[in-house]
């Protein structure tokens, strides 16, 4: 549940689950709070599980098991993946080295399983790897105002402007972390970390003090990394082979892709995918939006299905994300909505322009 669910109450929430954690849906009005994200900013409270790992091998075996080279500087952090044996993905994390320890953020309901299946891979390294979502709340800010809003109330250096960055500092009397971070709503974006104990107090500043700001939950959450074409976990990313959703930001290819201490195959090397992301408009009649999984057809021919799919609130049609043959070059497909065949036009992503472009855009 969250660190803050009165507070959340006490504004209106509607509340949900994911992950096994329970989360706020909305504020009442979802498409209102996405319109406020993009026209200045948005207070969020993602249901992130976190996992600490400290011990002086930390950095050295948190590396040998992601996607991604962890950094070895206090300050710096990266958007990584785990990887199974057939190279698909198993788990998404950003993983921030915060001096002497690393900080793990994972989606929910995933940290204990992460942290005892680790910690049984420890052998002869001084590595400890424990479950710590209960210590840590963790807020972000998203829009084109966020730096603004985000500095308005940020006692500390100034706000970090590389992507995983992160600087120490203060928000009225709760000591805080702020990370920059890769703009999954396609905007200006950062996190805000405390201790559990500060969590109330974090957001209260955050909410009332400095530059104005929108809270809003997962149903605008989930419209604003659609229009901005972020492919997510688990909808996207689960099962799925990392070069299929060109998600080169979140791999080294010097290094290779890990599972474990066992080496798969680079993804360099695994040639041209069979699929790739795209996004598709659907006709602006549409009735409902498609499910995920709905087929996508070319004439009568199955070219791929939805991953996940809503009305957008500025473009006011349903869009939709979907992994469609590698290649495809078609002027308009169908998508099987309702039991009925519905017109859609392939589009290149984003489907909407922010502040600041998502790092997960494809990269084809």
């Amino acid at each position: 549940m969250s660190l803050i669910e009165s507070v959340h109450a006490d504004h209106g929430a509607t509340f949900g689950e994911r992950g096994g954690r329970r989360i706020v849906e909305h504020y009442g009005r979802p498409e209102r709070a996405h319109r406020a994200v993009r026209n200045g900013a948005g207070l969020f409270e993602p249901a992130y599980d976190v996992v600490v790992v400290e011990g002086d091998d930390r950095v050295e075996y948190v590396d040998n098991v992601v996607s991604n080279r962890v950094p070895d500087a206090d300050g710096e952090g990266c958007h990584a993946l785990v990887l199974d044996p057939q190279g698909g993905i198993e788990l998404e994390l950003y993983v921030y080295n915060a001096s002497e320890r690393l900080l793990l953020l994972t989606p929910p309901g995933l940290a204990e399983g992460l942290a005892a299946d680790w910690s049984e891979k420890v052998f002869i390294q001084d590595v400890e790897i424990r479950a710590a979502t209960d210590e840590f709340a963790v807020f972000e800010v998203h829009g084109p105002k966020a730096t603004e809003k985000v500095a308005s109330v940020f006692a500390g250096p100034s706000t970090p402007e590389r992507r995983f960055a992160f600087e120490r500092g203060s928000m009225g009397e709760a000591g805080v972390t702020v990370i920059r971070t890769d703009a999954l709503a396609g905007e200006e974006s950062y996190a805000i970390v405390c201790g559990a104990d500060e969590a109330e107090r974090a957001y209260d500043v955050l909410a009332t003090q400095g530059m104005a700001v929108a809270p809003f939950g997962y149903r605008s959450w989930e419209t604003l990394t659609l229009e901005a074409g972020s492919p997510l976990f688990p909808t996207e990313f689960e099962g799925t082979i990392p070069n299929v959703l060109g998600l080169r930001s979140a791999l080294d290819f010097e290094k290779g892709c890990y599972v474990g201490q066992e080496v798969v195959s680079r993804v360099e090397n695994r040639g041209r995918p069979s699929r790739q992301l795209a996004g598709l408009a659907l006709a602006g009649d549409a009735v409902g939006v498609p499910a995920a999984g709905a087929a996508v057809f070319d004439g009568d021919a199955s070219v791929g299905e939805v991953t996940r799919a809503a009305v957008s609130p500025l473009l006011e049609r349903p869009i939709a994300l979907a992994l469609v043959e590698y290649g495809l070059d078609v002027e308009e497909v169908t998508v099987r909505v309702g039991g009925e065949e519905v017109p859609a036009t392939p589009t290149e992503l984003p489907f909407v322009e922010g502040s600041e472009r998502s790092a997960r855009l494809p990269a084809y």
